[in-house]
């Protein structure tokens, strides 16, 4: 298995997902007000849903903030482990906000207007504004996108898988609403050119409920990722071989025969292992030798708490790539 390089710490993956929510939701303000404007000129369905989910995505980031914000707590007594999982909570709201106010609203909108009678309108301000939109949208995507590829490399797995399965709840919500709009945006032209050629105005309905499809797709996916860490999500294979094989290089440790690694927040681990000593230290030195480790461990910034345990006599030792059995 080739090396892997350690992820970005709490503190940097942090600062770049706050200015990449910054971004989107400077982005998303500037497009509402505009697909607002553009669709009470036009009578657009498709520019109607457009703006909508649009207002849902500025609403979102203010969510994301939050989320941001509460995330970096630090632990108390009454929260050992940090306040890490408020994201997730809070990014959890986020895409409800994101099915109810977009998708719900956009498909709604588009059934009603499927029997509306009347021929194309002079779409051309739409256009532009879609356009305009466009731009903004693709800004705020390359942001999200580049962070993502930086830290996909950074463990060595593709882009869209990590993105998939990262930790980080606010930077999977803007990579994937940014995603949705620009698919939207192509959708919303469609539907009004369809209308303008054919005089009929289902197709600009027609878009304004796929619209509203695509968004309550992504609202459903995000919210179960969402569970899932706050659920108890455990660590990709690519980190738990990391973090494996640092305990592995720990001089005082011979042998790993338990590692659980489960996410407590934004790239930081709870750790529980059971690791077997080298030598036979007496009781009072293996106590110490514990209590150093751990203090080791918990010196990194990924890792929120640590606690490490005995190996059950006979236990057999695992090693980096091997599947963990759960």
């Amino acid at each position: 298995m080739p090396p892997v390089a350690p992820p970005p710490t709490p503190e940097k993956a942090g600062g770049e997902s706050l200015l990449t929510v910054l971004i989107a939701l400077g982005a998303n303000a500037v497009i509402a007000v505009a697909k607002s404007i553009a669709a009470s000129l036009t009578g657009s369905a498709s520019l109607v849903a457009e703006a909508a989910h649009s207002w849902a995505d500025t609403g979102n980031e203010v969510f994301l903030l939050i989320a941001e914000r509460r995330a970096v707590r630090p632990f108390d007594a009454r929260h050992p482990y940090g306040y890490g999982r408020s994201a997730y909570v809070w990014s959890m709201i986020a895409a409800f906000g994101l099915f109810v106010v977009g998708a719900v609203v956009s498909i709604w909108h588009g059934i009603q207007q499927l029997g509306a009678q009347g021929e194309g309108e002079d779409y051309l301000i739409g256009y532009v504004v879609l356009a305009f939109s466009a731009a903004l949208e693709g800004t705020s995507f390359r942001q999200a996108y580049r962070q993502t590829r930086s830290e996909a490399r950074r463990i060595g797995v593709h882009s869209f898988r990590y993105i998939g399965d990262t930790s980080n709840p606010t930077l999977r919500a803007v990579f994937f609403e940014d995603f949705a709009a620009l698919i939207g945006l192509v959708i919303a032209a469609l539907g009004m050119g369809l209308h303008q050629l054919t005089g009929s105005a289902v197709y600009d309905a027609i878009g304004s409920i796929l619209v509203g499809v695509l968004l309550g797709v992504v609202a459903v996916f995000l919210i179960r990722r969402n569970l899932d860490f706050l659920t108890g999500q455990v660590v990709n294979p690519a980190v738990r071989d990391w973090v494996l094989q640092r305990l592995l290089d720990t001089p005082e440790v011979e042998a790993v025969t338990f590692l659980h690694l489960e996410y407590v927040g934004p790239d930081r681990v709870l750790l529980i292992a059971a690791v077997d000593h080298v030598g036979s230290p007496k009781e009072d030195e293996l106590a110490v030798r514990h209590q150093a480790i751990e203090d080791r461990i918990e010196s990194n910034p990924r890792v929120a708490r640590a606690f490490l345990t005995l190996s059950a006599p006979g236990a057999m030792p695992i090693l980096p790539g091997q599947d963990p059995g759960y």
